[in-house]
């Protein structure tokens, strides 16, 4: 509808060694340790571990990224997102930048 506000978050994706993407965002999947999770603007505070796998991140316009991780954890509160993990790179076409 014109002139409704879309609901963002920030999200930080960072690896051991290097911070790896950083942005708004409208929805992140996840990887979670007992599998596939959504996280969205406005979620309840969550803490949780992720496996390998891949995150998925979709901007406000729509435009998705998609990156390989291996395992760390995600916290999200107050409309902030922080993915850490080992390792992670930015998949394109499905295959590793």
């Amino acid at each position: 509808m014109a002139g409704e506000e879309k609901s963002t978050m920030q999200v930080n994706i960072v690896a051991s060694d290097r911070p790896v993407w950083s942005g708004t965002a409208r929805s992140v999947t996840i990887p979670a340790s007992e599998g596939g999770m959504g996280i969205l603007p406005d979620h309840e505070p969550v803490l949780t571990v992720i496996r390998e796998g891949v995150v998925t991140v979709t901007e406000a316009e729509g435009t998705q990224h998609a990156f390989n991780v291996n395992d760390g954890f995600i916290a999200f509160d107050s409309n902030k997102l922080t993915v850490a993990v080992e390792r992670g790179s930015r998949l394109k076409d499905g295959q590793q930048d």
